[in-house]
């Protein structure tokens, strides 16, 4: 284990592996099998999530969330041809998808009013 001197660190200059991890998942094309669900980070890097308890997991990404028990670097080998470097381990918070956009209704049609409409409304 690292031992922090300086009180300018805020985390080791080691990285070590997270250990097994509750990984989101969800179904493959056309059904077969599963694959890891990627996310992204609030600044908009993507990366793979895990957590440590099925609890934390659950909590983060409700209850019909779907998962694998993934060794971290088994998940880091998994992702890293696809450009993802980073694990995020315990995020508090996922923002729900996108609701889809309901489309405007159309603008009603109005027409000139006649004469006599016009005078019961001004009578």
């Amino acid at each position: 284990m690292a031992v922090l001197l300086d009180g300018d660190e805020s985390e080791p200059p080691d990285r070590f592996p997270a250990g097994p991890l509750y990984v989101p998942v969800r179904p493959g094309p056309n059904g077969y099998g599963y694959v890891v669900r990627l996310f992204r980070s609030p600044l908009g890097v993507r990366t793979t999530v895990g957590f440590t308890c099925e609890r934390r997991l659950t909590a983060t990404l409700g209850p019909g969330q779907r998962w694998i028990r993934l060794a971290e670097p088994a998940l880091r080998a998994m992702t890293a041809p696809l450009g993802i470097t980073t694990v995020t381990v315990d995020p508090l918070f996922a923002a729900p998808p996108p609701a889809p956009t309901p489309v405007p209704a159309p603008a009603p049609v109005t027409t000139p009013a006649s004469a006599s409409t016009v005078a019961l409304l001004t009578t």
